[in-house]
């Protein structure tokens, strides 16, 4: 499974999500300091709502 973070994130090992893309429908969610910890599934609709309430 590939995992991405926002490109707006920097290089400091702040407090990133990451994101696995090529799930039709839904969205992997996980905590980048955390990469071998659990992840968190979302439906897209839901995932959209979240993004878009930033």
């Amino acid at each position: 499974m590939i995992w991405i973070k926002s490109s707006y994130s920097g290089d400091n090992g702040g407090n990133c999500l990451e994101i696995a893309p090529g799930f039709p429908g839904l969205v992997p969610v996980r905590d980048s300091k955390a990469p071998e910890g659990p992840a968190v599934v979302f439906g897209r609709s839901v995932w959209d709502s979240f993004v878009r309430s930033l």
